[in-house]
């Protein structure tokens, strides 16, 4: 190669510089680089790609070693290279390493012809860069400010759906279809999620590549139960779907399958048309060419569905702001999946005749979390009235720190009062005729112990899967259901949960048979994926019909308090503890970078629990501090003797210890085990000052 770089004066680089330096570019370089003999084979080359080894490459012609669409002309440039001596810079081509999997992707090959000392040609050093991903970006760029040109410059609400798919098709979608809820399209206003499966949908646009759009646009459909499209418009999430002749959720949707067939699509994305909070229609995007849809894709088909919903909300005049509440069930279930110490939670709620399904999370002491479903049988505006008022006692009974059997016993009694409230109803009100049928679990994870203690009120147990997704078996007694006139004893039952088990409670009517928890257990088999995937395969695997009532469905994945958010002392029963108590906990809060009026605050907190267990309790005495979103203290001891808050006199000498505790803590109470009891406060953490 001739001499054409420059070295500082009386430097000499040297053979073994020069095969550093040579070895450091080929092992270190993020470009692909290859030398190339004079006959365009392969001598040497670096790490292209994780899948295939360099050194099968070695040998190769270079459009041998890459699978190009255009290999007559690449080899013509390599060629005229050679010949000249002239470089070529980034030149654009299409292709892959040839042992590669996957399609061709978007490549800049440049081009530099290698020349010894007296100028005779050597080869060729080929740099291959993979620029696949900056050319998806551009084409997503461009696809989303077609659809911000296309969508929303009419007041046709055809025309708008019309815009949409003229600016996905061809370059982000293969077929693309846009489906509108009927009575909006005749002027109604858009029906609150979830979406009832009767309402029904018609298809306002359509374009695709190799299909007759004419026979589709204006069909009338419902979506198909346990499909992605009945999802969608339940929880307005959007679906990225993987599509394939098992693909489970097809039997249940035949045309759809048939579109597929059709088409040759192996990946789908649905997005809800939305718009705060209501459903105007469902974007279905199929793809047959080039990769699968993936994250980046889903984000742009959101941004489209959103501009196209704003859009036909202009369109109908839709200028007032979203005033119709949500259906009763849906008011009274949590909005959002709360987050919780040490548990991760998600929920889906099936639509359907029934209004009485529940389901809840309750952060409580200890960092523990009482994971709670319900089914009030019946319809209508009562069947959730009287959810409401079962799901509020079981927020109070929460608040106790009672055991899971106790709660249901207690709601039990609650259940018994509401009975006899409707009898000494007029003897002609219609509620005489419809009667009160409940069932309820109720848990309590416990991640410090990893012991999850379940009771349940005529209501399946729950399913639950080891991190390695192997069945766990849960032994827990089935209680009376609520409202019954049963009156056995509910019992509980326990099981120690490894770090990433998954837990799925399910109302009855997803557990119609036995197959029914199998299916669950083989949708639960990955239990490493996300929650709301899980929650998906779920709903995917049950046979079609197994919710025509609707249904509720909680997942929880275990987990553990993180070592470092936590503290716990043994300490000794005497009355130097306290002076101990706080030194330990000021050295700890120091440490978390708490501000100075939380850590004196907490000094005193935990000095007033200490001299109340050190007078009142007996030994052994824990101290635990926990820092989550909020400050908790733990005081353990094993006495069952609880202490009351007194308000002192002024000429008392005691008695205002647990009442300071009140005022500087946001919440306090005693929990009770079989080996005593533990006295808890909960204290704000300020936020910090931007």
């Amino acid at each position: 190669m001739s001499d054409t770089g420059t070295t500082a004066p009386g430097a000499d680089l040297g053979d073994d510089m020069a095969g550093a330096l040579l070895d450091t570019l080929f092992d270190q370089s993020a470009v692909g680089l290859h030398v190339l003999d004079l006959d365009l084979r392969v001598v040497r080359v670096n790490a292209l790609t994780e899948a295939v080894d360099p050194a099968e490459l070695v040998g190769l012609h270079f459009t041998d070693a890459y699978r190009l669409d255009d290999p007559e002309e690449a080899e013509r440039l390599l060629r005229e290279v050679v010949r000249t001596g002239a470089p070529v810079l980034n030149a654009a081509v299409r292709g892959r390493v040839a042992r590669a999997p996957g399609p061709s992707r978007s490549l800049n090959v440049t081009l530099h012809r290698l020349d010894a000392e007296d100028g005779r040609p050597l080869g060729l050093l080929a740099a291959v860069v993979d620029v696949d991903e900056r050319e998806k970006a551009h084409v997503r760029a461009d696809v989303l400010a077609a659809v911000r040109r296309g969508a929303g410059h009419s007041l046709d609400v055809a025309a708008t759906c019309e815009g949409l798919v003229a600016a996905l098709v061809p370059a982000f979608a293969d077929l693309a279809v846009v489906e509108v809820v009927d009575e909006v399209l005749r002027g109604a206003d858009p029906p609150l999620s979830p979406l009832d499966r009767d309402v029904p949908l018609r298809r306002a646009a359509v374009r695709g590549t190799g299909v007759a759009p004419d026979n589709l646009v204006g069909e009338l459909r419902r979506t198909p139960e346990g499909t992605p499209f009945a999802l969608a418009v339940t929880d307005l999430r959007p679906r990225l779907v993987e599509l394939g002749p098992d693909t489970p959720w097809l039997d249940a949707d035949p045309a759809t399958r048939r579109m597929i067939e059709s088409t040759g699509a192996h990946s789908m994305i649905v997005a809800p048309l939305k718009l705060h909070g209501s459903v105007l229609g469902l974007l279905s995007l199929y793809r047959q060419r080039g990769d699968p849809y993936d994250e980046r894709d889903l984000a742009l088909a959101l941004t489209a569905a959103a501009h196209t919903a704003l859009s036909i909300e202009n369109a109908l005049r839709y200028a007032r702001e979203h005033v119709i509440a949500s259906t009763v069930q849906r008011r009274l279930l949590p909005q959002h999946e709360g987050e919780r110490v040490a548990i991760e939670t998600a929920h889906i709620l099936l639509p359907g005749r029934n209004s009485g399904c529940w389901f809840d999370t309750i952060g409580l002491s200890g960092a523990r979390t009482a994971l709670i479903i319900g089914n009030v049988a019946g319809h209508g505006l009562q069947t959730a009235i009287t959810m409401g008022q079962l799901r509020t006692v079981i927020h109070a009974l929460a608040g106790l720190d009672l055991e899971p059997d106790e709660v249901l016993a207690r709601l039990n009694d609650t259940a018994d009062r509401l009975v006899e409230e409707r009898r000494l109803l007029p003897p002609g009100d219609s509620l005489h005729r419809q009667p009160l049928t409940a069932t309820c679990l109720y848990a309590v994870y416990d991640p410090f112990t990893q012991v999850c203690t379940v009771a349940r009120a005529g209501h399946p147990a729950p399913v639950a899967v080891g991190p390695d997704g192997r069945p766990l078996v849960l032994d827990v007694p089935e209680g009376p259901a609520l409202f019954s006139e049963d009156s056995a004893p509910f019992a509980t039952g326990s099981v120690r949960l490894d770090e990433g088990s998954v837990l799925a409670f399910l109302t009855g009517s997803l557990l119609p048979e036995e197959r029914s928890v199998e299916r669950v257990r083989e949708a639960l088999a990955h239990p490493e994926r996300r929650l709301r995937d899980l929650c998906d395969a779920i709903v995917y695997n049950l046979p079609a019909g197994a919710d025509p009532d609707g249904a509720a469905l909680l997942l929880a994945r275990t987990g553990v308090v993180p070592p470092d958010r936590v503290a716990t002392w043994e300490l000794a029963h005497d009355r130097s503890t306290p002076a101990v108590a706080r030194t330990l906990v000021r050295d700890r809060l120091e440490g978390w970078d708490l501000d100075d009026g939380t850590i004196e605050a907490t000094e005193l907190i935990v000095s007033e629990l200490i001299t109340n267990a050190v007078r009142y309790g007996t030994p052994p005495l824990q101290l635990r501090l926990l820092l989550d979103r909020a400050l908790t203290c733990e005081v353990h001891d094993t006495s069952p003797v609880a202490p009351h808050l007194r308000h002192a006199r002024t000429v008392d000498e005691g008695g205002r210890g647990l009442f300071i505790v009140s005022q500087l803590a946001n919440h306090w109470g005693t929990r009770y085990s079989m080996n005593g009891k533990a006295l808890w406060t909960e204290q704000e953490i300020p936020e910090e000052d931007s």
